[in-house]
């Protein structure tokens, strides 16, 4: 994986000691989840963090903010901070805060059905 183990190190270090929060490889990157849910993460050298459509027009006119378009198309809620937006611990705790802070405050998930097991019959 490609993604800044340096900055990946500062965030686990931020995150200490902080229940239900697990790490998982994802889309080339590393993200933070908290009970199940990213939170933050990193693709490459960028911050990658999930501020809620609240919070997320106001964090845009933050400097070395853009929103997160890992698909091409941008996703609300969710930005990408350049490396000069966290390059202290007191910037990088902010926004690893917000972005816990918006998750942790969401509706519980909902729980899946099981897969039906078996093969489908053409008729």
């Amino acid at each position: 994986m490609a993604f800044d183990e340096g900055l990946a190190e500062r965030m686990r270090r931020a995150l200490a000691g902080k229940r239900k929060i697990t790490e998982k490889q994802m889309f080339g990157g590393l993200a933070f989840l908290f009970d199940g849910r990213m939170f933050t993460g990193i693709i490459k050298t960028e911050l990658m963090a999930r501020v809620g459509p609240e919070r997320y027009d106001d964090v845009l006119k933050e400097p070395h903010v853009r929103p997160m378009d890992f698909t091409g198309r941008p996703m609300a809620g969710y930005i990408f901070v350049a490396p000069q937006g966290c390059r202290t611990s007191a910037s990088l705790e902010r926004w690893i805060g917000w972005s816990l802070e918006y998750v942790s405050c969401l509706p519980a998930k909902p729980t899946r059905k099981p897969k039906a097991v078996g093969k489908r019959v053409a008729r």
